[in-house]
This record gives structure tokens, C-alpha cells and sequence, in this order.
């Protein structure tokens, strides 16, 4: 599930197209083998016959997408290059260079540089726009602009950059970049273990485990799961993950699907670490799948505390199928359920609404399913926290400011303006806020929210239609007034937006480290966590033991 997210579950198995079609594929066979015979000839003589040169290759990509986009967004076909990434994203180990870049309006960005990998060395900083690698101009290039970093370690690649306006060049030395699973874990406080894990590759159990033993060494004698902003990854990892609090044996996901064989339980099959310390899960809208299975099997089995918001609701399992030339097919085959019984799918692909987008099921269609010690949880929306934390929730303004870059784009102007800062923790002040949507204002920041984005659309269609000049006077007014209204919301939220810069401001000078650093001295949440585990009586009345 890149974003946010978009590394997803994937089963580790592989199977042959064949396979895969199974007894749909015999039953529907006249209909199948006539559907491919009409694609077939129409292909063959589009490419003949078009009036202009046609790249056979990009037209099938296309068409192969455009099918899937009917179905989930998790079933999706990868080409030749895409099966590289996608083998990264489950490995975590790929040859590069240690940074997150994002395509943007054309532009490659730094979003964030890994410490001491080579991005770091060469001196690249987030914020910064790559425009040229080796001899290729990006401005040039359409295709996925990683592939341009990929190669043999220690070679070396050439790179133009432009910080705050100016041009910049450095070398990159390429080398083996590691993505841990468990990027950090540490101490709360003397009794108190902190525990990271941003995604589930196929080290997520192996990281885990040796953080919790670790951290047991040293003393730890309840434990913060923090699965914030994870994206999810391989089922097996989340079993193993269980698997270290409880016994060998436990059901933790059941998946059922229409083909016998993708119907699996799956049973913790190790002896665990620790089956009694008090644990706490934190989950918030961005934690999904994978994320998923474990706090909620470890929720119905009450052997921790899910503390957090809605976790996003993916209950779909994936499988990747090796087609023919070296491409793949992930395909939605089955939906997994927690050991109460739920599925905690949140959309409804197979239904769609007049924009085609798929319906959400509602709460009031949830539900409601017993845990071991006979707590009520629910089902269709992801998983339900036991403690909900209304600031675990961005508002839609400050996502929308996620969303579009505009605390990213502050920081970035910050960061060269105060270059000393180091490992100081700066204070947001009023006055920095000001000067926050100053340079919003400034940067005429659009937040496009449904009503901005409305609104833009009207007047475009009416210069279409060449009457816009006789409403220029009312849009200019309704936008006047609707960009009165964000500027209200941005001081209503000012709080969570503030919290929001400062910890961009603490990961461009400390790393992710220094983030996480912070988070276990100051984020509530956690704060929240460790009151609980402090209270013996409160965690054990949360979980009715």
C-alpha cells in the first residue's frame, strides 16, 4: 500500500495464469475464449490501419488498466518495470539512493532524504526539484523517473537540482539502501517500550521481535505499537507479528473467497515472546491492510488496547499471478476476516455511485461481533479504536494542506531561513502562524476543496461557453468569500496545522529519528497510551479481563 499510502497485502504465493482462472475460467469458457478473439482482431487491426504510427505497447498498457480501474483499485497489472518496484516494496532492499521523491506537476521532488544513505552524502535535501540525472532532462521524461536512480552499487550518477530558485550539482554514489520495517523503537520511560513499524515486508516480524526483545532487556515491561500511517504489505508478516504476544495454534485471519483453494486460516505456528505484557496498538486513517489484520485480531482476542482513529478499512487480499515477458498480475482473489468474524472492508467496489466511485458502507449497515472476552466490535469500516482520539483526525483543511504541499512547501522556505536551528525544538508562535498563511497567500496556495475545485469548474465551463463575462463579478465574490472561510478554518485548526509544521521542521534538521524522539516526550497519543498502561485497573477494564 505511497502515499499514503500504496503498498497493499500481498499474499506470497505465485501462480500461473492458468491457475488463477480456475473454475470460472472452464465455466465461462466460450464466452472468455470469444471475448479474446474480438480483442484480439481489433488490436491487431487498430495498429495496422490507424492513421498514425502507434506504440502497440503503451495502447495495451492502457487498455489492460482501463479494464482494471472497473474492478478495485488493488487489482493491478505491472509491466516489466513495475515488476521491480514491486519486488522492492516487499523485499525492502533495492541499489539507489535513499531518498522519497514525488512526481508533482511535472516536477521531481525531494520529499524526505534517509540519513547517511547517498542522497544524504551527496547533500540532496527535501524541497529540492531534480531536473536533470546523468544526461536525461526530466522535463523530458515521462516514464517513472526512479528507474533513473536504479544500478549497480557504487556506480556514480550526475545530478542537476534546484534549491529556493537556484541551480545546484552533486554526484550520487549509489549503494545498497535498506527500508526497514521498524525504523525506530526506544524507551517512553523506564518501564515504557516504543515500537515503529511503517510497513509489513518480509523483515516486519524479524525487526519486530528483536526490537521487543531489546527493549524487554532493558527493562520495558509493557509496550507502544505505533502502526500510524502504515500502509499495510504481507499477510504472513502480520500472522508472525501476533504471533509474538500470543500462544502457537491462534487463529488471527480467515480469507474466503469463490475459489476453494483461496480460502485459507491462518494460525499463529511459532512459540510466542511475551503473551502477558500490557500492549497498546496505535492506529489512525492512514493504517490499513496489513495493519489491519493485526490490530484487529490482537483486538478480538483482547490482548491489547487499539488507541487511536478508524483505520482506513481494506479488507481485500491480493496475490501476485507472473504472466508471459516478465509482467504480473495483482489480483484482488479473496476478503480476509478477524477472529471475531469481521470483515472490516470499508468500500464497496462491486457498487458504484453516479460519479463511479465505490459506495462506502454506512455505519448504521455495520456489524456488531464479539471479542474472546465478549466485547462488542464492529464490522465494514475499518477497525473501531477501544479509545478514540478525535486528534488522531486531521480536519479537511489540514488535509487538504497535506494533501497539496503547503506545510511541506513552509518548512522548506523555513529550513534555509533558519539554518542553525540543529537539534533545537523550535516553538510555533502566533507569529509564525501568521507568517505561515502569509506565505500561503503569497504562494497563492489553492486547497482545492470540493467547493473550491466546484466553483473553478463553473467558471471554466463559462468561459467555454463564453458567458463568464457576465458573471465575473458574483465568481470573484464567491471566491472572496469562500477564501474567508479557509482562512477561518486555518485558524480554527491552528493548533493541529501547528503541530503539523513543527514536526515537519524536526524531521528536515533530526531525521526520522529526531521525529520519533519527539513523538515519545510530546505526541499526545502516546501520551494517552502510556496513562492507560500506567493504570493497571483502566487498561484492564478497556479489555474486561
Amino acid at each position: 500500500m505511497n502515499s499514503f499510502f500504496q503498498k497493499k497485502i500481498i499474499i506470497p504465493i505465485v501462480a500461473s495464469a492458468f491457475l488463477y482462472v480456475g473454475v470460472s475460467f472452464k465455466d465461462d469458457f466460450f464466452e472468455i475464449a470469444k471475448q479474446i478473439e474480438i480483442f484480439t482482431t481489433l488490436f491487431k487491426e487498430l495498429n495496422k490501419n490507424y492513421v498514425d504510427e502507434t506504440n502497440p505497447g503503451d495502447l495495451m498498457d492502457k487498455a489492460i488498466k482501463g479494464m482494471l480501474a472497473s474492478l478495485d483499485p488493488y487489482t493491478v497489472y505491472f509491466n516489466e518495470q513495475d515488476v521491480v518496484s514491486f519486488k522492492i516494496n516487499n523485499t525492502g532492499e533495492y541499489t539507489g539512493i535513499g531518498a522519497l521523491l514525488t512526481r508533482k506537476d511535472g516536477k521531481l521532488i525531494v520529499k524526505e532524504q534517509y540519513k547517511n544513505f547517498p542522497a544524504d552524502k551527496a547533500g540532496l535535501r527535501a524541497g529540492d526539484e531534480i531536473i536533470q540525472v546523468g544526461d536525461i532532462l526530466l522535463s523530458d521524461f515521462r516514464d517513472d523517473a526512479s528507474e533513473l536512480f536504479k544500478g549497480a552499487k557504487n556506480t556514480k550518477i550526475d545530478i542537476k537540482y534546484i534549491r529556493q530558485g537556484k541551480p545546484y550539482t552533486t554526484q550520487i554514489v549509489r549503494d545498497e539502501v535498506e527500508i526497514k520495517s521498524v525504523p525506530f523503537f526506544g524507551k517512553i520511560d523506564a518501564e515504557t517500550g516504543y515500537i515503529v513499524l511503517s510497513h509489513f515486508n518480509n523483515k516486519a516480524s524479524v525487526e519486530t521481535k528483536m526490537a521487543l526483545e531489546q527493549l524487554k532487556n532493558e527493562g520495558a515491561k509493557r509496550i507502544v505499537l505505533d502502526l500510524r500511517g502504515n500502509p499495510g504489505g504481507l499477510l504472513n508478516e502480520a500472522v508472525n507479528i501476533c504471533n509474538l504476544f500470543v500462544p502457537k495454534n491462534e487463529i488471527i485471519v480467515t480469507t474466503k473467497s469463490k475459489i476453494e483453494k483461496y480460502n485459507n486460516t491462518y494460525k499463529t505456528t511459532r512459540e510466542p515472546v511475551d503473551t502477558e505484557i500490557p500492549l497498546i496498538i496505535i492506529v489512525n486513517g492512514k493504517s490499513a491492510s496489513a495493519s489491519e489484520i493485526v490490530s484487529g485480531a490482537l483486538q478480538d482476542l483482547d490482548r491489547a488496547v487499539v488507541l487511536g482513529s478508524r483505520s482506513f478499512g481494506k479488507g481485500l487480499v491480493q496475490i501476485p499471478i507472473n504472466l508471459t515477458y516478465g509482467t504480473q498480475l495483482k489480483v484482488t482473489i479473496s476478503r480476509y476476516y478477524t477472529p471475531s468474524g469481521r470483515c472490516i472492508q470499508a468500500l464497496d467496489y462491486a457498487h458504484k455511485d453516479k460519479n463511479g466511485l465505490a459506495v462506502k458502507t454506512e455505519e448504521k449497515n455495520y456489524n456488531a461481533f464479539k471479542t474472546r472476552k465478549a466485547r462488542t466490535v464492529y464490522d465494514g469500516g475499518g477497525i473501531q479504536p477501544d479509545v478514540e482520539l478525535d486528534e488522531t483526525k486531521l480536519s479537511p483543511i489540514t488535509h487538504a494542506l497535506v494533501k497539496n504541499d503547503g506545510v511541506f512547501n513552509y518548512v522548506t522556505s523555513y529550513y534555509y531561513k533558519n539554518p542553525t536551528l540543529g537539534t533545537t525544538i523550535p516553538t510555533i508562535s502566533d507569529a509564525d502562524f501568521l507568517d505561515f498563511k502569509q506565505f500561503l497567500k503569497a504562494q497563492k496556495f489553492s486547497f482545492d476543496t470540493e467547493t473550491e475545485l466546484a466553483l473553478k469548474n463553473t467558471l471554466a465551463v463559462a468561459k467555454k461557453e463564453k458567458i463568464d463575462g457576465s458573471i465575473t463579478a458574483e465568481y470573484q465574490q464567491l471566491l472572496s468569500t469562500l477564501q474567508k472561510s479557509e482562512d477561518a478554518l486555518l485558524d480554527k485548526n491552528q493548533k493541529e496545522i501547528k503541530n503539523l509544521i513543527l514536526e515537519e521542521i524536526i524531521k528536515r534538521y533530526q531525521y526520522q529519528e529526531g521525529l520519533y524522539q519527539y513523538y515519545i516526550k510530546n505526541n499526545s497519543e502516546i501520551k494517552k497510551a502510556v496513562s492507560i498502561l500506567n493504570n493497571t485497573s483502566e487498561y484492564k477494564s478497556i479489555l474486561k479481563l
